[in-house]
């Protein structure tokens, strides 16, 4: 079992090219959790052709477990010459979810917000600077013919500092 915990920004696609760079393994499972744009948890989990719910859904119940969001678990499987039966598998699955999540190192969750607004030219260096001092790493700009328009995405205490 080779076993790969990824933020749910990294998922997409990550299980086409696990099955390229393993094109031997057997299957390759996942399951995955995050908050949608209604602060809803989305959940959804794929045993890839492993026997229904002894793969995908003990992976997703470690997740749950352990309250995990906008994260997805995908784990190779090599057949290893012995038969684990659908309680083993679910049992070894689980395992080797619970075991990468003992390797990794967690960020709490802040929901992310959106600040649009607009500065003159001669405030640029201004805004970049405090944007800086307060950890405000996402943003884009657009300079227009008359003002530079901005919109930051960072958590709601940053964006009210900001704005002060």
């Amino acid at each position: 079992f080779l076993t790969h915990l990824v933020p749910i920004k990294e998922y997409e696609g990550l299980q086409a090219k696990l099955k390229a760079q393993h094109p031997k393994a057997n299957h390759v499972v996942y399951a995955l959790r995050y908050l949608n744009e209604f602060e809803q948890v989305v959940e959804n989990a794929s045993d890839d052709g492993e026997p229904k719910g002894c793969a995908g859904t003990p992976t997703l119940n470690v997740l749950r477990g352990e309250k995990l969001i906008n994260c997805a678990v995908l784990i190779v499987r090599y057949f290893g010459g012995i038969k684990l039966g659908t309680g083993g598998m679910a049992r070894a699955y689980a395992l080797a979810a619970k075991d990468v999540l003992y390797e990794a190192t967690f960020l709490t969750y802040e929901k992310q917000v959106e600040y649009v607004f607009e500065t003159s030219y001669s405030d640029v260096d201004k805004t970049l600077y405090k944007l800086k001092q307060l950890g405000i790493t996402v943003y884009e700009r657009e300079f227009g013919i008359a003002k530079v328009n901005w919109i930051i995405i960072a958590n709601e205490d940053a964006i009210n500092k900001y704005k002060k």
